[in-house]
């Protein structure tokens, strides 16, 4: 079992009342990316050209095809580096008892999620890459984040073209074309400071900056793609260099984890499908703990997108994802923290937005989390915890976006770009119930959260 949650802000500084003033000060503050601007400036095109919504991650066709060159398209005239911040109010339809973090009020909180620098462009010919390194508010500390560096060339066999390379990456499915899978899937961003389920499939997030993966991938004749690959285990001294907080607590990698991926997709006219399928099978040491031998999980996903853009005016984006996992947990069985050794988790997600002119947006999200019941590795506790041992977590996120910049003819183009969203999540479910899921009397609707957020790229 994997809990994916990274939590990232900063000190509350005040009430509600403030809000008008925080809005004020992004606007303020903000001016014509997650592009990123250094991606932008490479290309010589605005941002609207790989993004969905002019600011991503969401990617167009020419945004799939950047990524699948190796970050390599146009030419770089400057240092490739940019710079990004997200800031934030949080709202919880129920005070977190506590605190909802370390230096943070029970609810209504402002926070600095994440301030990061980036390295993002081409380096050679067949050689580009991204690394990102972040300041987080919530932990008050700075590591590495994502990491993708690319090798890529181009070969016929017989009729066919093939689009070959190789991925470096520490975050399976990071490096992914598609926002269908975990690592850049909808939402986008989400607030740090709400309780969040506690179950998901270690491929939504289980091993990311602890493991470093190379995968090889074929693209042919634009139709199919496959990637093959594995992570490694990188060790404590490593993940303490990088920033990673206790990195001996965290589930240690046994060996290489596989990694797979193959997709089809077709443009026809207006409209682009894919559909495909992806997967990960990790061997992990619950806690670092090597003593009572390791748990086993096989993560097998499917997924499709469906594309629209007049290329003017109207644009619709829809994904769909499946991941199904089958968990044996031999070593927390043994140490008493599962109650059996057979278990499984399905992930089920569904969103679709629709932009007009790549500046206005409205999304809404579906997700559903249900699983095997297990009293001991899903057991009451305050807020985060389950009163029947069970897994299961059902809601719905909407969310509203507002894109000034990112077009061609933007002021300041291609140095900036600003997003402001409106985001609410709600919760049918959290942790296997409705009314007193954790055993303590919280109810799934007090976890329901209110998030205002501004993503500023330069």
């Amino acid at each position: 079992m994997s809990v994916n949650l990274r939590l990232r802000g900063r000190p509350a500084c005040g009430t509600p009342f403030l809000l008008p003033a925080f809005l004020l000060s992004l606007l303020t503050f903000a001016a014509p990316a997650w592009s990123l601007p250094s991606f932008a400036q490479q290309t010589g095109v605005g941002c609207q050209q790989c993004h969905a919504t002019a600011f991503g991650p969401a990617l167009t066709q020419f945004g799939r095809e950047f990524k699948l060159n190796g970050y390599t398209l146009g030419s770089q005239k400057s240092v490739p580096l940019s710079a990004m911040a997200v800031l934030s109010f949080n709202q919880t339809a129920k005070d977190v008892p506590g605190g909802a973090a370390p230096h943070f009020d029970a609810n209504d909180n402002f926070a600095v999620n994440e301030v990061s620098g980036f390295f993002a462009g081409r380096i050679s010919d067949h050689f580009g890459g991204l690394a990102q390194v972040t300041y987080s508010g919530v932990d008050r500390a700075t590591s590495w984040d994502n990491l993708d560096f690319r090798f890529v060339d181009n070969a016929r066999l017989g009729k066919a073209s093939i689009l070959y390379g190789l991925s470096l990456n520490n975050n399976p499915t990071i490096q992914d074309l598609w926002n269908s899978t975990p690592g850049w899937g909808f939402p986008y961003t989400g607030s740090d400071l709400a309780p969040a389920p506690s179950a998901a499939p270690v491929i939504d997030g289980g091993i990311a900056q602890q493991a470093l993966g190379l995968t090889a991938y074929a693209e042919v004749n634009d139709i199919l793609y496959l990637e093959l690959g594995g992570y490694h285990q990188l060790s404590d001294s490593a993940l303490n260099s990088l920033g990673i907080d206790q990195p001996g607590d965290l589930d240690h990698l046994k060996g290489t984890a596989p990694y797979w991926r193959a997709t089809l997709q077709q443009e026809v006219g207006q409209h682009y499908f894919s559909a495909g399928i992806f997967g990960l099978a990790p061997t992990l040491y619950p806690g670092g703990d090597h003593s009572a031998g390791s748990n086993s999980y096989t993560d097998f996903g499917y997924d499709a997108t469906y594309q629209y853009s007049d290329g003017v005016n109207h644009s619709v984006t829809a994904q769909l994802s499946y991941v199904r996992e089958d968990q044996r947990l031999h070593a927390s069985t043994a140490l008493g923290d599962s109650s059996k050794v057979d278990n499984s988790l399905d992930e089920v997600k569904f969103n679709v937005e629709y932009a007009f002119r790549q500046t206005y947006a409205a999304s809404v999200g579906l997700f559903d989390v249900s699983g095997s019941r297990n009293a001991a590795l899903y057991a009451p506790n305050p807020i985060d915890g389950s009163a029947n041992g069970s897994p299961d977590s059902r809601g719905y996120v909407l969310e509203a976006d507002w894109v000034p910049w990112g077009k061609l003819d933007s002021k300041g183009q291609p140095w900036m770009n600003l997003r402001l969203g409106l985001q609410y999540t709600g919760y049918d479910k959290f942790n296997g119930g409705d009314h007193n899921y954790d055993g303590f009397g919280r109810s799934a609707g007090d976890n329901n959260t209110l998030y205002l957020y501004g993503w500023l790229a330069i």
